[in-house]
C-alpha cells in the first residue's frame, strides 16, 4: 500500500477532495464508485468498486436506497450516480499488501 503524505480537510459536509495525482494515479473518475470501511478508532478506508462487479453489489445500492432518508441522501442520486459508474466502467484500485 502506498502512503501519500497529503493532509486534506472535509467541508462541512464532510466532503473531502481525493488529489489530482492520486485520481490519476488510480484512474478515478467522476462517478466512481468506493467501498467504504470505518477502522475503529483509526478512521476510514476507501476501496473502488470496478464498474463491472457494480452489478454484483446490486444489494449494496439495494440498502443505500432503503436508508436514503436516514443518511440524507437523494433516491434520484443514487440513480444518477449508478447510471454514470456504469457508462465509465472504471476502478484500477491496487491490491493491499
Amino acid at each position: 500500500m502506498k502512503r501519500y503524505a497529503k493532509i486534506i480537510q472535509s467541508d462541512k459536509r464532510g466532503q473531502i477532495v481525493i488529489p489530482k495525482d492520486v485520481r490519476r494515479e488510480l484512474n478515478l473518475d467522476e462517478g466512481s464508485g468506493f467501498y467504504l470501511y470505518v477502522i475503529e478508532n483509526e478512521g476510514i478506508l476507501l476501496k473502488t468498486i470496478p464498474g463491472k462487479d457494480l452489478s454484483d453489489n446490486k444489494h449494496l445500492v439495494e440498502e443505500i436506497e432503503i436508508n436514503a432518508d436516514k443518511i440524507n441522501v437523494k433516491k434520484q442520486n443514487i440513480d444518477k450516480s449508478v447510471d454514470n459508474y456504469k457508462k465509465k466502467l472504471r476502478g484500477n484500485f491496487e491490491n493491499l499488501s
